[in-house]
């Protein structure tokens, strides 16, 4: 499926993680200002909030500079180590609660779930690299609950996002995830480039649960660059300095394919850009994002604009 507008159901976006933005305050990412001028100059009109507190935090002056850049907020993310039981559940319920606070106003719809990792900047092990049958009890009712709560106090969208040394990463860990989550509570956010990370099929798991698909983050990895950190057990922030996350189409998987399975899905999506490339230097991510921009484009995928996104 290929010429303009192909894609009908669609919505390209990007996010602070494009242009190395991890955390909400470093002196090696570039200014907030400065991301949104140049996602805007790469032509997006879609952006994910980002590390909280990193683009402005008040709906107000958020969206006033996204309204004189014409661009849409389409979600946030949060960071819960769920598994470890009712006190982190609780501390995730006060995160979302601060992050809805800027999202609601803004007509942000969905909120990404990104799972505590066990490997530090370093790669060094933070703790085990699997969870027991009694964690997995915690992570996924907890997640339920939180998912729960969140459609019921705020109208948000919880959206799980499989991640490379976390406790959810391979296919057969993101499938126990979604078979042990409430459906009416808790969908997915499929990372294209996390789950090629570790072998998995992602047009398999669009076939295998087409309805938990609710949002995208389109990604590509090198598997050179993923063959050497196998080799020498790096950990995911080492791979990321040496490139593991690639511009489309240099890497897997395959983009055209994965298009057509999630268009033929038949409902919009926001498909968001994230490769992952911190630390880099300042002038690095926009003619990366320029030209991703223009690959996408090139097999018929658009910006456009759903009701969804929408205040």
């Amino acid at each position: 499926m290929t010429g303009d507008l192909a894609y009908r159901h669609l919505r390209l976006g990007t996010a602070p993680d494009s242009w190395g933005v991890w955390f909400p305050n470093d002196p090696k990412q570039v200014p907030w200002s400065t991301y949104l001028d140049e996602i805007r100059s790469a032509g997006y009109t879609h952006t994910e909030l980002g590390p909280y507190g990193y683009l402005p935090t008040d709906p107000a002056i958020l969206g006033d500079e996204l309204a004189r850049r014409d661009l849409v907020l389409t979600g946030g993310a949060v960071l819960a180590g769920l598994h470890r039981g009712v006190s982190a559940l609780e501390q995730a319920k006060r995160d979302c609660d601060i992050e809805a606070a800027t999202l609601k106003p803004l007509g942000a719809r969905f909120l990404v779930l990104l799972p505590e990792g066990y490997s530090d900047l370093e790669g060094r092990l933070l703790g085990p690299d699997t969870l027991t049958d009694d964690e997995w009890a915690r992570l996924t009712d907890g997640i339920s609950a939180l998912g729960a709560y969140l459609r019921q106090e705020y109208d948000l969208e919880l959206v799980f996002h499989s991640h490379a040394d976390s406790h959810v990463r391979t296919y057969d860990e993101i499938t126990r995830f979604l078979r042990r989550t409430d459906t009416a509570s808790v969908n997915l956010c499929l990372d294209t480039g996390h789950v090629a990370y570790y072998g998995g099929d992602n047009l398999r798991i669009i076939a295998e649960f087409p309805e938990r698909i609710r949002y995208v983050h389109l990604k590509q990895i090198d598997r050179e660059v993923l063959e050497r950190e196998r080799n020498e057990t790096l950990g995911f922030a080492p791979a990321v300095r040496l490139g593991v996350m690639t511009e489309p189409p240099l890497g897997v998987p395959d983009m055209p394919p994965l298009l057509d399975a999630l268009e033929r899905l038949g409902r919009e999506l926001f498909c968001i850009v994230e490769q992952d490339m911190y630390p880099c230097e300042p002038t690095k991510p926009l003619p990366i994002a320029q030209r991703t921009r223009q690959y996408f484009a090139s097999l018929g995928l658009g910006n456009g604009r759903p009701a969804i996104a929408t205040a």
